[in-house]
């Protein structure tokens, strides 16, 4: 039977073989094993491409040291927790560490140096009722770059770039970072309407973050970074002003496009804490099977309370809900 492979396939595999870093060769390797059709004509390809990926997996995970040992590493994977990963990038001292250091409960090496910041390091943001998963992460120029950076950046729901407004040539900076990105096919876009049609290239959802705004006196520097990226979500901040810094925060959890649904006990008063959290226009199913599947399959029908809805109003599986909604289960 003949394997029918698209056309894409034969030009990721071109770029496949071409490629030597075992990561992007693992990421490729995958989505090679994605969009290859699946039935007998292609039984011998995917598990042929099972077996390199395993490989690379394994290169990957375990890098030879000098003297051929091996050591483990985890750089270009942090383990995802909260609501939502947030991976923070940009050029040397723009600030990532210390907005890090500021929202989280992480500790951060903060140095007036640049590359202080050699690892990724994760800390947990609280939002209102939930908690959000930053990243900080090593700076990026066109001097250095650090491999591992594809795969955190590809994997993160949301990308915040950070600008430091201190710098007199801040926009060289962050035009090297988005020079760099896009020659390893990673394109920073306001929106993600639908997937690209090439599966070499990632679009990452980010807003950009206007950092150290105090130092930017006359408001020249923010001012052209609106003017460089107009269609963007800029959030200036400070980490003396901590009402910039709530503002980020909630431009953070809005970029998540994701929604807080709060439940209670029938006949007992809500408690505002470990909301379920769903995908924008989840519904009254969806916010069930994500408490159990066996609880989702028994829902009858649910009773509401929330902005622009009567109180205890009763409806449907398949009703849409909101952001900050209370929903009592019936079964």
């Amino acid at each position: 039977m003949p394997a029918n492979l698209p056309p894409q396939y034969y030009e990721l595999e071109r770029e496949f073989n071409r490629e030597r870093d075992p990561r992007e060769r693992l990421r490729l390797a995958e989505e090679l094993l994605r969009i290859m059709p699946k039935h007998k004509g292609t039984d011998h390809l995917q598990a042929d491409m099972k077996t390199k990926i395993a490989r690379l997996k394994k290169q990957v995970e375990t890098p030879r040291k000098a003297g051929g040992t091996r050591q483990a590493t985890l750089q270009d994977y942090v383990e995802r927790e909260g609501a939502g990963q947030i991976i923070l990038i940009g050029p040397p001292n723009s600030g990532k560490s210390s907005l890090l250091d500021a929202l989280t409960n992480a500790e951060p090496l903060i140095a007036d140096y640049p590359y202080s910041t050699r690892d990724p390091l994760p800390g947990m943001m609280e939002y209102e009722t939930i908690q959000i998963q930053l990243i900080d992460t090593p700076p990026i120029s066109l001097d250095r770059y650090e491999n591992y950076l594809g795969n955190l950046i590809r994997n993160a729901d949301l990308a915040v770039l950070v600008c430091d407004l201190g710098d007199p040539g801040f926009l060289e900076s962050v035009n090297a970072v988005l020079t760099v990105l896009e020659d390893k096919r990673i394109i920073l876009t306001p929106q993600v309407d639908k997937e690209p049609d090439d599966p070499r290239y990632k679009y990452q959802k980010t807003i950009i973050c206007a950092h150290k705004e105090y130092e930017d006196e006359s408001g020249e520097r923010l001012a052209a970074l609106k003017a460089r990226f107009p269609e963007f979500r800029i959030i200036p901040t400070s980490i003396l002003d901590d009402a910039s810094l709530e503002r980020l925060q909630r431009a953070v959890f809005e970029g998540l496009s994701i929604i807080r649904i709060y439940t209670k006990h029938i006949g007992e008063e809500v408690e505002m804490r470990d909301p379920v959290v769903l995908p924008i226009r989840g519904t009254v199913q969806d916010a069930a099977n994500a408490i159990h599947k066996d609880f989702g399959e028994k829902l009858k029908f649910a009773k509401i309370w929330g902005q622009g809805k009567f109180d205890g109003q009763r409806v449907k599986a398949d009703f849409v809900l909101s952001d900050g909604d209370i929903v009592e289960f019936h079964i």
